[in-house]
């Protein structure tokens, strides 16, 4: 009877990313992204009425929503460096704080943690919509961002950290200017799939009266009952941005590994 290996499928937002072996003109990626930009170029000139008007309302949503998820990542890439050298500390308390928060905030929806700060805490935090949402992002991929940072690091081998002792360093020292910098080569494309997920799940801000993309378009559809056309420019946004950002992220990821060649 032949032999069944375990085999690990897992499937995240990396499939978003571009292969960068894939050079055909007519690759998934590229019929997506410039399918998308072609509509939002195709719509409003073959119907002015809503889709123009729909267009001219949305570019301070978008800023909102590219500055909610660029601060979101910036603040969860710090907590979860925090987090991540927390999981492997020596201190068991600081292991174990660190092990609570990240069990206990990848069981709770984002969605809740959003609910639960702006409006539970609200009470006495009186946080304006924008912060709560950028505080409850950032707790949320903090967390993930933690995992993924600890996967890192103990990627490393371990004659890694022997070495650098070995030549006088101390464990900090060695963490900082040895392990981290190759963790952060290492790390790029997860991190990239982060960010990604980060951005799409920025439309959840909306329920926080957050001017964002999605609730642009849902104070457009709610005066003019375009719903259809209104999601359809919303989608198509969401859409271009999201490519646009796997791509880059590709780019980035084949740079560093030319230059580890």
């Amino acid at each position: 009877m032949a032999e069944i290996k375990n085999t690990k499928i897992e499937v995240t937002d990396g499939a978003l990313i571009p292969d960068q072996g894939e050079k055909s003109f007519f690759s998934a990626w590229r019929l997506s992204f410039f399918g998308a930009i072609a509509l939002l170029v195709i719509l409003p000139l073959a119907s002015p009425d809503p889709y123009r008007e729909i267009i001219k309302f949305l570019p301070d949503g978008i800023l909102k929503t590219f500055q909610v998820t660029l601060l979101s990542i910036v603040f969860s890439l710090v907590l979860g460096l925090i987090t991540g050298l927390g999981r492997i500390s020596r201190i068991p308390i600081i292991n174990r704080i660190a092990t609570i928060y990240v069990e206990v905030v990848r069981g709770i929806p984002l969605l809740v943690q959003l609910f639960y700060i702006y409006f539970a805490l609200g009470g006495w935090l009186h946080l304006p919509g924008i912060v709560a949402a950028i505080a409850a992002m950032s707790i949320c991929y903090g967390a993930y961002m933690g995992e993924i940072f600890r996967a890192g690091i103990q990627s490393i081998p371990k004659g890694q950290m022997e070495a650098a002792i070995a030549v006088g360093l101390s464990r900090g020292q060695a963490i900082r200017y040895v392990i981290l910098p190759q963790t952060f080569k290492m790390i790029l494309p997860p991190i990239g799939n982060e960010f990604i997920a980060l951005l799409k799940d920025s439309s959840l801000v909306s329920i926080l009266a957050v001017s964002d993309l999605l609730r642009r378009g849902r104070e457009y559809a709610s005066t003019s009952f375009r719903y259809f056309e209104s999601y359809t420019v919303v989608a198509l946004v969401y859409l271009v941005l999201t490519l646009f950002f796997s791509k880059m992220v590709a780019i980035m990821e084949e740079r560093l590994n030319r230059r580890g060649d």
